[in-house]
């Protein structure tokens, strides 16, 4: 599968989790960085979409510690929350 393809895919996963509040945490952050994302951390975000999103979301609110594999540069991000539109 090709690069493009695989963002494709994870595109559609990140808009689709099941809760619009988890669709606006992952599917924003989707929207915002895996445009400047390698082949590492595509295959990272795809690994973060095989977990809970309860857990996606405790992670990235603080309320509960990340795994190793994402307690870097994926999680810091994820826990700025500045990707994430809001409607005035």
């Amino acid at each position: 599968m090709t690069l493009a393809d695989r963002l494709k895919r994870l595109r559609f996963r990140a808009w689709h989790r099941g809760t619009k509040e988890a669709d606006l945490l992952i599917g924003g952050f989707y929207d915002h960085y895996a445009g400047s994302w390698n082949e590492e951390e595509v295959a990272l975000f795809e690994t973060l979409l095989e977990e809970q999103d309860v857990d996606i979301m405790a992670w990235a609110l603080g309320t509960a510690e990340p795994p190793a594999r994402y307690a870097g540069t994926v999680m810091q991000a994820l826990r700025r929350a500045d990707y994430i539109p809001i409607a005035r």
